[in-house]
Protein backbone atom coordinates (compact mmCIF):
# COMPACT_ATOMS: atom_id res chain seq x y z
CA UNK A 1 0.00 0.00 0.00
CA UNK A 2 1.63 3.41 -0.78
CA UNK A 3 0.71 6.23 0.68
CA UNK A 4 0.38 9.63 -0.87
CA UNK A 5 3.06 12.34 -0.29
CA UNK A 6 1.29 15.08 -1.83
CA UNK A 7 -1.92 15.17 1.05
CA UNK A 8 -2.18 18.13 2.30
CA UNK A 9 -4.20 18.35 6.30
CA UNK A 10 -6.98 20.70 5.86
CA UNK A 11 -8.05 23.30 8.20
CA UNK A 12 -10.79 21.32 9.79
CA UNK A 13 -8.75 18.34 9.88
CA UNK A 14 -6.07 20.56 12.38
CA UNK A 15 -8.86 22.16 14.04
CA UNK A 16 -10.45 18.46 15.09
CA UNK A 17 -6.74 17.16 16.21
CA UNK A 18 -6.76 20.46 18.50
CA UNK A 19 -10.09 19.75 20.08
CA UNK A 20 -9.07 16.10 20.52
CA UNK A 21 -5.81 16.90 22.09
CA UNK A 22 -7.41 19.84 23.92
CA UNK A 23 -10.11 17.68 24.68
CA UNK A 24 -8.01 14.60 25.88
CA UNK A 25 -5.28 17.08 28.13
CA UNK A 26 -8.80 19.03 29.70
CA UNK A 27 -10.43 15.42 30.61
CA UNK A 28 -6.62 13.66 32.08
CA UNK A 29 -6.04 16.76 34.21
CA UNK A 30 -9.34 15.54 35.89
CA UNK A 31 -8.33 11.96 35.34
CA UNK A 32 -4.92 12.60 37.35
CA UNK A 33 -5.70 14.84 39.83
CA UNK A 34 -9.06 12.94 40.95
CA UNK A 35 -8.12 9.75 41.06
CA UNK A 36 -10.81 8.08 43.10
CA UNK A 37 -13.66 9.10 39.78
CA UNK A 38 -13.68 7.04 36.44
CA UNK A 39 -12.44 10.20 34.39
CA UNK A 40 -10.85 8.12 31.75
CA UNK A 41 -14.69 7.60 30.69
CA UNK A 42 -14.71 11.40 30.45
CA UNK A 43 -11.83 11.05 27.92
CA UNK A 44 -13.88 9.12 25.62
CA UNK A 45 -17.06 10.74 25.69
CA UNK A 46 -15.45 13.98 24.78
CA UNK A 47 -13.55 12.31 21.92
CA UNK A 48 -16.42 10.75 20.87
CA UNK A 49 -18.57 14.25 20.52
CA UNK A 50 -16.11 15.93 18.50
CA UNK A 51 -16.28 15.37 14.53
CA UNK A 52 -13.49 15.89 12.02
CA UNK A 53 -16.29 18.09 10.03
CA UNK A 54 -16.67 20.29 12.82
CA UNK A 55 -20.25 19.98 12.17
CA UNK A 56 -22.05 21.86 15.49
CA UNK A 57 -25.26 20.55 14.87
CA UNK A 58 -23.61 16.76 14.84
CA UNK A 59 -21.93 17.36 17.90
CA UNK A 60 -24.62 18.35 19.94
CA UNK A 61 -26.54 15.77 18.89
CA UNK A 62 -23.77 13.51 19.94
CA UNK A 63 -23.78 15.13 23.59
CA UNK A 64 -27.67 14.55 23.72
CA UNK A 65 -26.99 11.00 22.83
CA UNK A 66 -24.48 10.71 25.49
CA UNK A 67 -26.95 12.34 27.69
CA UNK A 68 -29.47 10.14 27.16
CA UNK A 69 -27.34 6.73 27.22
CA UNK A 70 -26.52 7.70 30.68
CA UNK A 71 -29.92 8.74 31.80
CA UNK A 72 -31.10 5.22 30.39
CA UNK A 73 -27.69 3.62 31.84
CA UNK A 74 -28.70 4.87 35.43
CA UNK A 75 -32.75 3.93 34.76
CA UNK A 76 -32.03 0.58 33.59
CA UNK A 77 -29.38 -0.14 36.28
CA UNK A 78 -31.35 -0.90 39.19
CA UNK A 79 -34.24 -3.24 37.86
CA UNK A 80 -33.90 -6.52 39.68
CA UNK A 81 -33.34 -8.19 36.48
CA UNK A 82 -29.94 -10.17 35.48
CA UNK A 83 -27.17 -8.51 33.77
CA UNK A 84 -27.53 -9.55 30.07
CA UNK A 85 -31.54 -8.42 30.20
CA UNK A 86 -30.29 -4.96 31.93
CA UNK A 87 -27.88 -4.99 28.47
CA UNK A 88 -30.73 -5.55 26.55
CA UNK A 89 -32.73 -3.46 27.66
CA UNK A 90 -30.34 -0.58 28.02
CA UNK A 91 -29.82 -0.86 24.09
CA UNK A 92 -33.42 -1.38 23.21
CA UNK A 93 -34.61 1.79 24.87
CA UNK A 94 -31.40 4.14 24.06
CA UNK A 95 -32.16 2.75 20.01
CA UNK A 96 -35.54 3.38 20.87
CA UNK A 97 -35.73 7.04 22.29
CA UNK A 98 -32.80 7.99 19.47
CA UNK A 99 -35.09 7.09 16.94
CA UNK A 100 -38.10 9.23 18.77
CA UNK A 101 -35.67 11.93 19.59
CA UNK A 102 -34.47 12.08 15.87
CA UNK A 103 -30.94 11.94 17.18
CA UNK A 104 -30.62 8.43 14.69
CA UNK A 105 -26.93 9.32 13.55
CA UNK A 106 -25.69 9.68 17.03
CA UNK A 107 -27.33 6.44 18.18
CA UNK A 108 -23.92 5.02 18.70
CA UNK A 109 -22.60 7.47 20.77
CA UNK A 110 -25.41 6.62 23.35
CA UNK A 111 -25.14 2.87 22.92
CA UNK A 112 -21.76 3.40 24.40
CA UNK A 113 -22.50 6.02 27.38
CA UNK A 114 -25.24 3.36 27.95
CA UNK A 115 -22.87 0.50 28.45
CA UNK A 116 -20.37 2.88 29.87
CA UNK A 117 -23.19 3.12 32.88
CA UNK A 118 -24.33 -0.14 33.21
CA UNK A 119 -21.03 -2.34 32.87
CA UNK A 120 -19.92 -3.24 36.59
CA UNK A 121 -17.63 -5.12 37.63
CA UNK A 122 -17.87 -4.64 41.32
CA UNK A 123 -20.22 -6.49 42.49
CA UNK A 124 -20.72 -4.87 46.28
CA UNK A 125 -23.88 -3.52 47.14
CA UNK A 126 -22.47 0.14 46.93
CA UNK A 127 -21.71 -0.54 43.24
CA UNK A 128 -23.96 1.22 41.94
CA UNK A 129 -22.38 4.35 43.09
CA UNK A 130 -19.80 3.52 40.66
CA UNK A 131 -22.69 3.70 38.08
CA UNK A 132 -23.54 7.09 38.83
CA UNK A 133 -19.71 8.25 39.33
CA UNK A 134 -19.21 7.12 35.82
CA UNK A 135 -22.79 9.01 34.24
CA UNK A 136 -21.18 12.36 35.73
CA UNK A 137 -17.81 11.53 33.79
CA UNK A 138 -19.39 10.65 30.73
CA UNK A 139 -21.48 13.83 31.00
CA UNK A 140 -18.49 15.62 32.42
CA UNK A 141 -16.53 14.51 28.94
CA UNK A 142 -19.27 15.92 27.26
CA UNK A 143 -19.53 19.33 28.81
CA UNK A 144 -15.65 19.54 28.33
CA UNK A 145 -16.12 19.35 24.81
CA UNK A 146 -18.87 21.70 24.49
CA UNK A 147 -17.12 24.38 26.01
CA UNK A 148 -14.21 23.36 23.20
CA UNK A 149 -16.27 23.15 20.51
CA UNK A 150 -18.21 26.92 21.21
CA UNK A 151 -14.47 28.21 21.95
CA UNK A 152 -13.45 27.11 18.56
CA UNK A 153 -16.83 28.59 16.94
CA UNK A 154 -15.97 32.00 18.29
CA UNK A 155 -12.41 31.78 17.46
CA UNK A 156 -13.52 30.71 13.26
CA UNK A 157 -16.34 33.53 13.72
CA UNK A 158 -13.89 36.10 14.77
CA UNK A 159 -11.88 35.55 12.52
CA UNK A 160 -13.89 35.09 9.18
CA UNK A 161 -15.99 38.05 10.61
CA UNK A 162 -12.74 40.26 10.29
CA UNK A 163 -11.75 38.73 7.21
CA UNK A 164 -15.11 39.77 5.45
Amino acid sequence: MKIPLNHRISTSEIIYLIKCVLGTIACYALYVSFPEYPFYWSVISCLLVFSQENDRELALNRIRANFLGSFVGLAVYFLPISHLLIFCLGVAFTILLGILLKIEPTIRSALAAVIIVIINEDKADTAWVVSLHRAGCVLLGCLIALFISMFFNRLYNAFFNRRM
